[in-house]
């Protein structure tokens, strides 16, 4: 993806990251296994709004991290100063080169529970390292991609535009909301510096300090209609939508706007019974022979108000969704996490488990793959399938899935094939992929998406879908478990 500018604004990030990744690094290399290779996935626990898909988002600006991993000499003064680090261990920062192999699934996959979206192999003191940052880049932008996807879904074919950037949680909010936003499923975004580094539309009209700036509503859209009459748009709620606002609007589109060989784009309701106003408003229109005006709507939307407003026969064209979806207001914290999986031992990969006696915090152990299964028959998604990274599956036979928590719900899948989700991004710290444009990672969500059954994508209780693990690495985890279990009664005797 060509980048127009330094994102980054010529900030260096490296020394983002928790505390204690400093301290166990320092750790790992005094007792002499900071070359450890490890494995360590990102993955997700429970989808936000209970909804039925992530979005995956993030890895674009993960790649411009990883190639700029550089401790500079004021981060070195500044680790000495703590007097907590080897020197030995400050040389090796000083001198560092990012060497892990980096998997992830690509941005714009639909996403489930339980199956790594990002994989890191290398040194123990590395892959430790990077931790802070993948979390905080993978889980903001699939947050909001996701938050965008279920509110383009509830918009049912109408535009959606992000508007939502006065009121992100600081500026690196606002950007990467934005292009997360609109790789999500928007069309635009009212940022106008999104455009400039991602090449995505900014889109933005008037506010009603324009409107108020003039003596009375109908100079103040009369002075737009000059200065745009090839792009006019007016908002009409600034005092009263039906009596002045659309009235005004036609008698300047009348006079201003089409006699100059232009028609107007539309209006913008931001206030008031958006049902009744847009139907009453749409009436108007019509009437005045601007049947191809189109309303906008805007002022708090969200999924849920968006689908009822819908239900109830608004006439609306384009929403226009600001904080909650910047925010993701109604869910706002996406709980990926980062956990060791595997070491190597003398060539041969060693799988770690982590235990809790909360059941959906005990990790899956082992360097893996995901596979998603695909009908032949209809192109669908069935279920996803987490393998040991070393199994083949024979996609001419009949494959028998089946719960990993209740194992006796089995079932048997013929006439299939499978894609493995996770791609190579680095190795040995090379890159190794070239991320595809914002606006192409869209058009490709939007075809992964519609692969999945249409029960899955209702906004409440969707219809699950199936992670499965295979029977291979069932019985590894089964077998950690087991073991772990004995070492904890003996401890306990």
């Amino acid at each position: 993806m060509d980048r127009v500018i330094d994102v980054r604004n010529g900030r260096n990030l490296t020394m983002l990251t928790d505390f204690y990744e400093l301290t166990m690094g320092n750790g790992y290399f005094e007792q002499g296994i900071g070359d450890t290779i490890a494995y360590f996935d990102m993955y997700y626990r429970r989808i936000p709004d209970n909804g039925g898909l992530c979005i995956m988002a993030g890895v674009d600006q993960l790649i411009e991290y990883l190639e700029n991993l550089t401790f500079t000499d004021k981060d070195i003064e500044y680790l000495r100063s703590k007097n907590m680090f080897d020197e030995k261990f400050l040389d090796y920062l000083a001198n560092f080169k990012f060497e892990c192999d980096v998997f992830a699934v690509p941005e714009g996959t639909p996403v489930f529970p339980n199956e790594p979206l990002v994989t890191v192999r290398g040194p123990i003191i590395q892959a430790q390292f990077v931790e802070t940052m993948i979390l905080l880049t993978i889980n903001h932008q699939t947050l909001i991609a996701t938050k965008a996807n279920r509110i383009v879904r509830a918009a049912d074919g109408r535009d959606v535009m992000e508007f939502g950037s006065r009121r992100a949680q600081g500026y690196d909010g606002a950007i990467y909301g934005s292009r997360a936003a609109i790789l999500g499923g928007c069309i635009s975004s009212a940022n106008t510096l999104a455009e400039i580094m991602f090449n995505v539309p900014s889109t933005g009209t008037m506010a009603h300090s324009w409107v108020q700036m003039f003596d009375s509503e109908y100079e103040s859209f009369k002075k737009w209609a000059e200065v745009y009459p090839d792009n006019c748009s007016l908002l009409i709620d600034t005092y009263n939508t039906l009596k002045s606002g659309v009235p005004n609007a036609i008698k300047v589109f009348d006079k201003y706007v089409v006699p100059k060989g232009f028609r107007p784009k539309s209006v913008r309701l931001d206030s008031g019974d958006i049902t009744y106003l847009s139907k009453q408003t749409r009436k108007l229109l019509d009437e005045a022979g601007y049947e191809d005006v189109k309303i906008i709507a805007t002022n708090s939307l969200d999924e849920y108000i968006i689908k009822d407003v819908l239900a109830q026969g608004a006439k609306i064209d384009l929403f226009g969704v600001g904080e909650r979806l910047i925010t993701a207001r109604s869910e706002p914290v996406f709980g990926g996490v980062y956990k060791l999986v595997a070491i190597e031992k003398e060539g041969k990969v060693i799988p770690k488990i982590k235990i809790s006696e909360n059941q959906e915090k005990i990790t899956t152990p082992h360097f893996k793959k995901t596979y998603r299964i695909f009908s032949k028959k209809d192109d669908s998604a069935i279920a996803d399938l987490i393998c040991e990274h070393d199994e083949v599956i024979d996609e001419t036979k009949p494959l028998t899935i089946f719960d990993p928590i209740y194992t006796w719900k089995k079932r048997t899948i013929k006439d299939f094939y499978l894609k493995e989700l996770q791609v190579p991004i680095f190795k040995k710290g090379k890159l190794v992929y070239k991320s595809p444009t914002v606006l192409e990672i869209r058009e490709y969500s939007e075809k992964l998406v519609n692969k999945l059954w249409p029960e899955m994508l209702r906004l409440e209780n969707p219809h699950k879908y199936y992670v499965d693990l295979s029977h291979k690495l069932w019985n590894t985890k089964h077998d950690l478990l087991v073991e772990q279990a004995e070492i904890f009664d003996i401890d306990n005797k």
